[in-house]
């Protein structure tokens, strides 16, 4: 077994290489391939920018979490052996919602087979042993579950609509679950080795998707990252903290509310607009939180620092529900969640800003 400092240096290492393995596999894409990921854009849908960029970001994350499992098999032999099954059915969940991705960025897939894979995402968590435990029935749960899945790997999805938005976001949603599972008892070096190639690998590729963005994740990245949050979510933050057993629901959902609310903010104000105006929540258009703040004057990248910023805050009061709160009471719940009402709100009224400049994006 190693000692403290050893791992340290274990993870250390592992990130920087992760980080460098991110910017040299992206780079040689870049270098020499101008078309892969470069799928035909249905020409209906209103997008963002109009520049057409490779979408191959995505294939650097699902090669580095891969090699982390190989690099813990080597490093913890032992532990290795004795994975638990919901490890098997996280390998199994994002290797399907990776190869949907990538199918979805080459040919364009039908939203519905898409809708399927993300379903038999969350049974494969389920079947594997990874549920949302809150409800007293066991099927309610599992429903939860899989509404939970879809939504994330959605959502992100959604997010992915503007440089370095949804990597940012990630990163950030990855960094709490890091910093959950390193204060966790006992150290689970398989999850915070995943955590740290994952993270590693997003900060090599936002160099990349930074703007002005010279690739993009693509589909491959997203429904990845939306299966791989999702199970997080479930481990650390509808099942984590203090546990299913010593948590009560509104606390665990009100964490994990908090945690997530970047994404499950502007979809949700993005399908409630839709619906009122007779459209498909799923078809794409310039009508997300990012661009109304682009419409409202920010540029692209003093928007992507405003995510970072909330994204920051979210993170904070994460932490101190962790480390100063002792016993939920309901006051914390009101507390929390009208933080999150009025976030809501703020974004939500920023949609109905009266605009002229809809039609052309603002990058500068």
């Amino acid at each position: 077994m190693y000692s403290n400092s050893q791992l340290f240096l274990i993870f250390s290492g592992l990130f920087f290489a992760a980080v460098m393995f991110s910017l040299l596999i992206n780079s040689l894409f870049m270098r020499f391939s101008r078309t892969l990921g470069s799928r035909e854009h249905n020409a209906d849908l209103a997008r963002w920018s109009d520049t057409h960029k490779p979408a191959f970001g995505g294939i650097a994350f699902f090669i580095v979490f891969l090699g982390t499992f190989a690099i813990h098999g080597a490093l913890f032999p032992d532990l290795s052996r004795s994975w638990k099954p919901e490890l098997f059915g996280l390998l199994a969940a994002t290797s399907m919602g990776f190869l949907m991705g990538l199918a979805d960025d080459a040919y364009n897939t039908r939203p519905v087979l898409k809708f399927l894979v993300q379903v038999l995402c969350g049974v494969v968590m389920i079947v594997s042993g990874t549920s949302i435990r809150v409800f007293d029935v066991t099927w309610a749960d599992h429903l939860l579950t899989i509404v939970w899945v879809v939504g994330i790997m959605n959502s992100i999805n959604m997010l992915d609509n503007m440089d370095a938005v949804s990597s940012i976001v990630s990163i950030f949603i990855f960094s709490t679950a890091l910093m959950a599972k390193l204060i966790s008892e006992p150290f689970d070096s398989i999850q915070v080795l995943l955590l740290v190639g994952t993270i590693a690998a997003l900060i090599g590729f936002l160099f990349f998707n930074w703007h002005p963005s010279r690739m993009y994740m693509g589909d491959t990245g997203s429904q990845f990252l939306g299966v791989y949050l999702a199970f997080i979510g479930i481990q650390c933050f509808w099942n984590g903290h203090r546990g299913a057993d010593h948590a009560g629901g509104m606390e665990r959902a009100t964490i994990t509310l908090l945690v997530f609310l970047l994404p499950i903010i502007d979809t949700t104000v993005v399908t409630i607009n839709r619906i009122a105006r007779g459209t498909s929540p799923f078809v794409g258009g310039r009508d997300h939180t990012t661009h109304h703040l682009s419409y409202a004057g920010l540029s692209d990248a003093q928007v992507a620092l405003t995510f970072v910023g909330l994204s920051t805050v979210s993170m904070f009061l994460t932490f101190v529900i962790h480390f100063l709160i002792d016993e939920w009471r309901n006051i914390h719940s009101v507390i929390f969640v009208s933080y999150a009402v009025i976030l809501f709100l703020v974004l939500f009224l920023l949609t109905k800003r009266k605009r002229s400049n809809d039609a052309v994006p603002k990058h500068s």
